[in-house]
């Protein structure tokens, strides 16, 4: 085996593969390492297994940084119709479900064997179940691992984020990362379930399962998409979305009828005699509505005529708009997430001020280069997370 290689990838994910492919279709010998002995889970689980594999509507806006801009020159580079067509090339199909997402059809193995065989075939050599020992710089790289000791100019760090520590997440990248001085932005687990205490969740934990379209904001953000009840809290597109943005002890806003105006709705209902549940059961499911409106009226957050259940014509004008703005401006505060565990990504990572938005090389540390979950850009949920693993690979592997 060639102790020296020109590159040294550790991490086989999307993003460590795609620079090892682009790398070695430049003729560099590339090493691409991983601890784990079985390649690309997180491309294997994504999807619930089809792989959501890029984004049509991809954008840098769709992208947290500390560093917002920091991402555009590598996504204006390889942009999601670069993958499209690659995969169209090797005859792999794919359908748009909704938003722009795009899911192979074949499944996500088709995609993690495709990147597989390329890197083979452009000479890529894969050192599998390889943990690292230590990293050191010193007229090179040398990198010590289980499967032997290796010199290179390159080294790319493409080890992924701490989220989802049962398929093998560790904090390898951020610690090379501080080794070399380079700065580590403050980390939290990214598009996660939001949980409750449970005295305060009560009731709701009984309406697990039930999901309503809602627009859920935090400060400046708002999505709107599916948000469902869980048994320890709220999870579903929307809450996801808006968890990476969510700061611990705010509130959250939520608007469960977007799109309409509920104070008008009640205003043209002056002679209903209909009870109020079954009047609002037509707009929302009819137990989120009952445990709505108790949880509310116990909090004394509305007034306590609205647990009685009255037709509407017994409440009186301002009662209904009181209620109206409760429907369009839900206020309510989780007490935290579900942790890494649950996160498909890690929010924060390697500064991108560290590094160059043309290659994700150190600036400071000439040879080493980040990509990927590793890196502080944290894309939406939707594609948005892989479109940057191929476009940041594809910039380091066109460079190391």
């Amino acid at each position: 085996m060639n102790n020296k290689p020109d590159v040294v990838i550790i991490g086989a994910g999307a993003a460590g593969m795609m620079c090892a492919l682009q790398a070695a279709q430049r003729g560099r010998s590339v090493y691409l390492i991983d601890h784990s002995h079985k390649l690309a889970e997180k491309i294997r689980i994504s999807g619930g297994g089809r792989c959501n594999f890029t984004n049509l509507n991809t954008k840098p806006e769709n992208y947290l940084s500390n560093n917002p801009h920091f991402c555009r020159s590598a996504l204006a580079r390889y942009t999601p119709q670069h993958f499209i067509n690659w995969l169209t090339e090797h005859g792999i199909d794919y359908h748009e479900k909704k938003l722009g997402q795009l899911f192979c059809d074949d499944g996500s193995e088709a995609i993690i064997k495709l990147l597989k065989s390329e890197c083979e075939v452009a000479g890529v050599k894969f050192l599998m179940s390889c943990s690292i020992n230590e990293v050191s710089h010193k007229d090179g790289f040398e990198v010590t691992s289980s499967c032997g000791n290796f010199k290179t100019q390159s080294l790319v760090i493409a080890t992924g984020g701490l989220s989802i520590p049962k398929i093998g997440a560790t904090p390898l990248g951020y610690k090379i990362a501080q080794q070399f001085n380079i700065p580590v932005t403050k980390l939290k687990p990214g598009l996660v379930p939001l949980s409750f205490h449970p005295e305060e969740w009560g009731d709701y934990a009984g309406l697990s399962g039930i999901s309503v379209d809602a627009m859920v904001s935090f400060g400046k953000h708002a999505f709107r998409e599916n948000l469902l009840v869980t048994h320890r809290g709220l999870s579903g597109p929307a809450i996801l979305q808006i968890s990476s943005y969510w700061e611990h002890g705010q509130p959250l806003h939520i608007n469960l009828l977007p799109g309409m105006d509920m104070a008008e709705v009640f205003a043209e209902q002056s002679g209903n005699h209909t009870l109020l549940n079954n009047f609002l059961a037509q707009y929302l499911p009819k137990r989120f509505i009952e445990v709505w409106l108790q949880q509310l009226a116990g909090k004394k957050i509305l007034n306590l005529p609205f647990a009685e259940n009255k037709p509407l014509n017994q409440y009186g004008v301002k009662e209904l708009k009181e209620l109206a703005t409760k429907l369009h401006d839900w206020q309510i505060t989780p007490t935290g997430t579900l942790g890494y565990t649950k996160a498909e990504v890690t929010c924060g990572g390697v500064d991108t001020h560290a590094l160059s938005s043309q290659t994700m090389q150190a600036n400071n540390v000439p040879g080493l280069y980040f990509i990927g979950e590793v890196v502080d850009v944290t894309g939406h949920l939707g594609g948005y997370n892989f479109q940057w693993a191929w476009a940041s690979g594809y910039a380091a592997g066109q460079s190391c």
